[in-house]
C-alpha cells in the first residue's frame, strides 16, 4: 500500500494514502520513539475513499476523501478533507462537508494506540499491542502513557465525542452545503509534560509559523539555480528542500544538522554528517561549521569498550528516548568518522580561509590525529583497521556497515579486525591536508613535515599491500585480520580517487574497473562487481548503487582529469533522479540499465536522506568544476573547455558563496565562467 512521509527534523509522520496510521511501521515518531501506533479514520464504520492526496510541503500534506457506501449514504454525498501538519507536535484538521442537496447523517470515528516503540522497528523488542489510555473529560483528551518510563501521548479533540476504549466517535448531522470541523493535536513528551488544552491553537499557530519562515530563510540563503536541464534543475531544488527537512530542531549540541534519513535514521551520525556536509559547501559553511563544533563536542574522551570509544575517536550515532534505551545513547563503532572530520575541516578552511576556526578546532583535530596512530592503527602495521569491542556494537564499521559486506571474491565473509581500502585513503587525506592546516594556520612545521612523511609512507605501503594485478588490476576492498586481501572488486576504489591516494600509474585500471560492465549498472556504480560470487543486484551493499558514493567516486574522477567518466556519473545519477520524482533515495537496485526501462526501488531505502539528498549538489559542483582558490581569495572552474551538450544551452548558479563573498556561475554555449557578483 502506498505510504505518505511528513516530517520537520527529527519528528515525522509515516501514514498511507489516506491519512490512516496502521502499525506495521507507520507511526508519528519523536526523538527515536513511536508516539502513535494507530490512528484510523471511519465513517459509518468503512474506511473512507481515496481522491486524492500528498504532501503540500515537506512538513504537512493534504488527504481528499470522500464517503464510503455504508450507513445508508448513496456514493459522493459528503466529502472529507483532512489536512496534517507536523512540527515539534503533530495536528488533524478534518473537515467533513455535505455535498448534497438533502439532509445528511454519519458517525465518525477515530481508533487511536500508541506502543512507544524504539524508533528502528528492526531494533524494538517485542511490545504490547497497546498500552491503556485515560480520558480526561475535562480537557477531551486521550493520555497514552508509557508504563516503563513514563513517556507520554496526549491526543486532544476540539469537539467532544463519545468514548469506546481506544475509540472516539462523533454523531454528525449536516444540512446541504454544510460543514463539521475536527481539529486533533497530538504531542509527545518524553518527560510526561502535560500541554494545556487552551495554549495549543497559539502553539501550533506559532510552530507553523516557524516552520514555514525556516524553509523560506533555508531557500533564500542557498543558491539560487535556472538550468535548461530540467533533471539538473529540480534535482537540486529538492535536496534544497530535503536538506532543509532533515535538519534536526533539538537543542543544545546537536543544533541544526540535518540528520541522517528517514525514517530509521533521524539522528547525527558521524560519518553520513561529515559527508553531507562536504557534499553541500555550495550551500555556504554554516552547516559544516555546525557539524564540526557539535561532533568536536561529542569526540570520545575515555576508552570504554561498551560503546566502542576509544580518546579522539568522532561518534558515529547518537540516539534519544526509547532508542537510547534498547541500543545506545552514544556510540562510537565507526573507523572512518575521524579521518573524515579532519578532511571537512581542511575543506571548509579552503573555502572560508578562516584561520580563526582552525585554531579554535586545532584541539579535536589533534585528537583526532592521535586517535588514527594510536587506536585506529590497531597492530602496528600502517593501516586502520576495526574491530568491535562489544557484542551489541556493529560487526563492520566502515560506511559499507551491514553484517556481510566485507567478502572475498569467492564469496566468503572475510574476519577482522578489517582495513577497509577506503579508509586508508581518508587517512592519507586527512594527513595531508592537516599537515597543510599545521604549516600555515598552526605554524608547527615538525607536525607538518612528519605527517606529510607519514602519507607518503601509507601511499608506498597501501599500494604494495592493497593491490593486485588479478582481472586487469585493482585495489581489493580490504584487508582481514590475518593480513590476507579481500579481494571482491567494490566501488570502494573510486573513493581511492577522491582521497588521491591513487598513484598515476594506476589510474587507468582503476578508471577502467569503475566504468566497465561490472561495476557500470548504466545508472551508476554499483558497490560490488557482478564478478563477484556474492554480489546481488539487490544486496544492501553488495551490488547495489549508492548515490552519495557515486558523488564521491565522480568527484575523484575529476581529481585525476577523468572528465568524461565524471560527466557520464552526473548525467546517469540524475536522469535516475527523475525518476523517483527528483528525490534520490539512499540506494537503489543494482539492476543492469539495459535491462530496465528505469532505475528499481529498493524496498526499505531511506528517503529523503542527507548524503543522498547532497548528491546532486557535489555533482553539480563536478560538472562546473568549481574549486575554491583560497590563495587569491577567489572561486575558480576546472571544468573542460567545452561541457557536454545534454547539460543544455543554458545555466545559472547564483549566490554561491566562498570566503564571505558571492559567486555567479554562468554556462552559456557550453563554457563554464565563474564571476563576483
Amino acid at each position: 500500500m502506498p505510504q505518505l512521509t511528513i516530517l520537520e527534523g527529527s519528528t515525522f509522520c509515516i501514514c498511507d494514502e489516506v491519512g490512516d496510521i496502521d502499525r506495521r511501521t507507520h507511526g508519528f515518531y519523536s526523538e527515536d520513539t513511536r508516539f502513535l501506533s494507530v490512528l484510523r479514520l471511519r465513517m459509518n464504520d468503512a474506511r473512507p475513499l481515496l481522491l486524492s492526496s500528498g504532501k503540500v510541503e515537506y512538513f504537512s500534506a493534504a488527504f481528499f476523501l470522500r464517503n464510503p457506501l455504508a450507513g445508508g449514504l448513496e456514493q459522493d454525498v459528503v466529502s472529507i478533507l483532512r489536512e496534517r501538519f507536523v512540527g515539534e507536535s503533530m495536528q488533524d484538521v478534518i473537515v467533513a462537508q455535505n455535498q448534497s442537496m438533502e439532509r445528511q447523517s454519519f458517525d465518525l470515528e477515530l481508533e487511536i494506540e500508541a506502543d512507544f516503540a524504539d524508533g528502528d522497528p528492526m531494533r524494538a523488542k517485542p511490545l504490547p499491542e497497546r498500552v491503556p489510555i485515560r480520558f480526561s473529560e475535562e480537557h477531551n483528551e486521550f493520555l497514552l502513557e508509557d508504563p516503563d518510563d513514563g513517556a507520554q501521548t496526549q491526543v486532544i479533540f476540539s469537539e467532544r465525542g463519545e468514548i469506546d476504549g481506544t475509540k472516539v466517535r462523533w454523531k454528525v448531522e449536516l444540512e446541504p452545503r454544510e460543514r463539521w470541523h475536527l481539529r486533533v493535536d497530538v504531542i509527545p513528551s518524553l518527560e510526561g509534560d502535560h500541554v494545556v488544552p487552551r495554549q495549543l491553537e497559539r502553539r501550533f499557530g506559532d510552530e507553523m509559523t516557524r516552520v514555514r519562515d525556516s524553509l523560506a530563510a533555508w531557500r533564500l540563503r542557498v543558491p539560487q539555480i535556472r538550468a535548461d536541464w530540467d533533471d539538473l534543475g529540480r534535482s537540486f531544488f529538492q535536496s534544497v528542500s530535503d536538506l532543509a527537512s532533515l535538519r534536526m530542531q533539538r537543542g543544545g549540541r546537536i543544533g541544526r544538522l540535518p540528520a541522517a534519513g528517514m525514517p530509521w535514521f533521524m539522528t547525527v551520525f558521524g560519518r553520513d554528517t561529515l559527508i553531507t556536509c562536504y557534499q553541500t559547501l555550495l550551500f555556504g559553511p554554516e552547516l559544516a561549521r555546525s557539524g564540526l563544533d557539535v561532533l568536536a563536542d561529542l569526540q570520545a574522551t575515555e576508552d570504554d569498550p561498551t560503546i566502542d570509544a576509544e580518546p579522539g575517536k568522532i561518534v558515529h550515532e547518537v540516539r534519544e528516548g526509547k532508542a537510547a534505551k534498547t541500543w545506545f545513547h552514544t556510540y562510537y563503532g565507526t573507523v572512518d568518522a575521524t579521518p573524515l572530520y579532519l578532511i571537512l575541516l581542511s575543506e571548509v578552511w579552503r573555502w572560508t580561509d578562516d584561520a580563526a576556526m582552525l585554531r579554535e578546532l586545532k584541539e579535536p583535530a589533534m585528537r583526532a590525529l592521535a586517535w588514527i596512530d594510536e587506536y585506529g592503527d590497531r597492530d602496528g602495521d600502517g593501516f586502520v583497521e576495526y574491530e568491535r569491542r562489544t557484542e551489541r556494537g556493529l560487526e563492520n564499521q566502515s560506511w559499507k556497515d551491514s553484517g556481510d559486506s566485507q567478502r572475498f571474491h569467492e564469496g566468503s565473509i572475510a574476519r577482522g579486525p578489517i582495513a577497509p581500502c577506503e579508509v586508508q585513503g581518508y587517512v592519507y587525506d586527512a594527513k595531508r591536508r592537516t599537515a597543510e592546516m599545521a604549516r600555515e594556520v598552526w605554524r608547527d612545521r615538525a607536525l607538518a613535515d612528519r605527517l606529510e612523511r607519514d602519507a607518503e609512507e601509507l601511499r608506498r605501503a597501501f599500494d604494495e599491500k592493497f593491490w593486485t594485478e588479478r582481472r586487469g588490476g585493482y585495489y581489493v576492498l580490504a584487508l582481514d585480520g590475518e593480513k590476507r586481501q579481500v579481494d571482491s572488486l567494490c566501488s570502494n576504489i573510486g573513493h581511492l580517487l577522491w582521497s588521491g591516494i591513487v598513484p598515476r600509474e594506476r589510474v587507468d585500471p582503476i578508471v577502467d574497473a569503475l566504468m566497465g560492465e561490472e561495476l557500470w549498472s548504466g545508472w551508476g556504480v554499483r558497490t560490488m562487481s557482478e564478478g563477484d560470487a556474492a554480489y546481488s543486484p539487490l544486496s544492501y551493499h553488495n551490488g547495489t548503487v549508492w548515490p552519495h558514493d557515486n558523488s564521491l567516486i565522480a568527484v575523484g574522477l575529476a581529481r585525476y582529469g577523468r572528465w568524461a567518466e565524471a560527466q557520464r556519473i552526473v548525467r546517469r545519477m540524475l536522469t535516475a533522479a527523475g525518476h523517483f520524482q527528483y528525490q534520490l533515495p539512499e540506494v537503489f537496485a543494482g539492476l543492469a540499465r539495459q535491462e530496465t526501462p528505469f532505475p528499481i526501488a529498493y524496498p526499505t531505502a531511506a528517503r529523503p536522506q542527507a548524503w543522498a539528498a547532497g548528491t546532486p549538489v557535489l555533482l553539480l559542483q563536478v560538472l562546473l568544476g568549481l574549486r575554491p582558490d583560497r590563495g587569491r581569495h577567489a572561486l575558480e572552474t576546472l571544468a573542460p573547455a567545452e561541457l557536454p551538450s545534454w547539460v543544455g544551452r543554458s545555466l545559472r548558479l547564483t549566490g554561491v558563496r566562498a570566503f564571505d563573498r558571492q559567486w555567479d556561475v554562468r554556462v552559456e554555449d557550453s563554457h563554464v565562467t565563474v564571476e563576483e557578483a
